[in-house]
């Protein structure tokens, strides 16, 4: 059984069509510049480098708002309620300084269109128990926490800014 797409920021505007055809419309009449998705070249072009993130500012409304009329059409948690349940000031008792053993910035990767999910689940693989894991991020990669927590690690999920988050992923005893 295929994995299906949990739709992010950083969606491609194509692998969301191509996952859930039914949401085409949607994205069109909330953004209709994307009504040139209709032709076929376009489509191959525009849509497989195009984000929601980019989808959203070409038409003008919040990116938050955007992420959640498409998961709330498919029935997945809204992104809202993803990112008020993620994000601590309160730091977990299993947090050291002196713990984290690896530590990644996602920001160069995504900004050349590579993507650190496989890095990240790579590394996670290798981390001992207790030991910490830093990702740094431009947004919440609340697909990869997700994935994460199935294999069982804690997270800890801290805003520095609008634009900069750090996930502090652990592996417990």
């Amino acid at each position: 059984m295929k994995e299906k797409l949990i739709i992010s920021p950083k969606t491609k505007v194509l692998h969301l069509i191509e996952s859930y055809p039914e949401l085409e419309e949607v994205l069109i009449s909330n953004v209709p510049a994307f009504k040139k998705l209709k032709n076929p070249v376009l489509r191959k072009t525009v849509a497989s480098i195009a984000t929601l993130q980019q989808a959203a500012a070409v038409g003008s409304i919040k990116v938050e708002d955007l992420i959640n009329l498409l998961r709330k059409e498919i029935g997945q948690d809204l992104f809202e309620e993803s990112i008020k349940s993620g994000i601590s000031s309160d730091q977990p008792v299993w947090f050291s300084k002196n713990m984290i053993v690896k530590e990644l910035d996602a920001k160069p990767m995504l900004a050349v269109g590579e993507h650190p999910v496989a890095q990240v689940m790579e590394d996670l693989k290798g981390l001992k128990s207790n030991e910490i894991y830093t990702l740094i991020a431009p947004f919440i990669p609340a697909p990869l926490i997700d994935k994460a927590s199935s294999m069982q690690f804690e997270h800890w999920l801290v805003k520095q800014s609008e634009n900069s988050f750090l996930v502090y992923f652990c592996k417990p005893e």
